[in-house]
């Protein structure tokens, strides 16, 4: 793992965008593993736009989302699904064959979960995972005590998850569970960025970087990661120990 501290958000984003350019220039077919939230979502904008600027070959692209609301239609603003669909598949004018996501609303969410587990293992695995940092530490939705073993499968939210998730909806939504790629995908990716930013990441942040390593903090799991990059801006690497010490 690899620390890393920008002044500003903005330079935090255009670190990680210009990492999936550069994957996507090396490897045009490659498979990219993408959550939604505040952290990583100026990184795509600036990813599509450093891509149609420069004419990059987009045709062979692949994206697997990282996770949903169980229970929310794709077509509801406040879901996974739109806002990968406003920040990275609409503006690169993506195919549907080009993303696959979690279908939340399947009767079925185990067969979603083995579906979504088939199609990255049968492409070899991400080649590169983005993330972001829950205020709990989850991952996607792996909450505090999951099994770090695990594959897809279906969660059940903390209330701090659902409290903060009413964010992203315009009106007051009943969220409960979640279906979730697992955090041995992260561990499997063959390159992992996890970004996060604002102070109001700095505790949690300082737990999973600095605290014990284990599942009440799921985040802490990147420090395990051989190729993985944990990219702060200033008031997200606030709390740190080595920051404050000036390293």
């Amino acid at each position: 793992m690899q620390l890393k501290i920008f002044p500003t958000y903005e330079s935090l984003s255009a670190h990680a965008a210009d990492i999936m350019f550069a994957a996507v220039q090396a490897k045009p077919n490659c498979l990219i593993g993408i959550v939604s939230g505040d952290s990583p979502r100026l990184a795509y904008d600036l990813f599509c736009e450093k891509a149609e600027a420069n004419g990059l070959d987009t045709s062979q692209l692949q994206f697997a989302g990282f996770d949903e609301w169980v229970g929310i239609p794709p077509e509801n603003d406040g879901s996974c699904h739109a806002f990968l669909h406003r920040h990275v598949f609409d503006p690169l004018g993506l195919p549907k064959a080009n993303y696959h996501v979690f279908d939340a609303m399947s009767s079925d969410l185990d067969g979603e979960c083995t579906r979504m587990n088939a199609f990255i293992t049968e492409r070899g695995g991400l080649d590169l995972l983005l993330v972001g940092v829950g205020m709990n530490g989850h991952i996607g939705f792996n909450e505090p005590g999951v099994d770090f073993g695990n594959y897809a499968h279906v969660q059940l939210l903390e209330g701090i998850t659902l409290e903060v998730g009413q964010k992203y909806f315009k009106e007051a939504t009943e969220l409960k569970y979640g279906i979730t790629l697992g955090l041995r995908h992260l561990m499997e990716a063959k390159q992992v960025l996890m970004l996060a930013n604002g102070q109001k990441k700095a505790d949690i942040m300082q737990r999973a970087l600095e605290g014990e390593m284990g599942s009440a903090v799921p985040a802490s799991i990147i420090r395990t990661h051989p190729n993985s990059e944990v990219l702060l801006d200033e008031g997200a690497a606030g709390g740190l120990e080595i920051k404050k010490m000036g390293n």
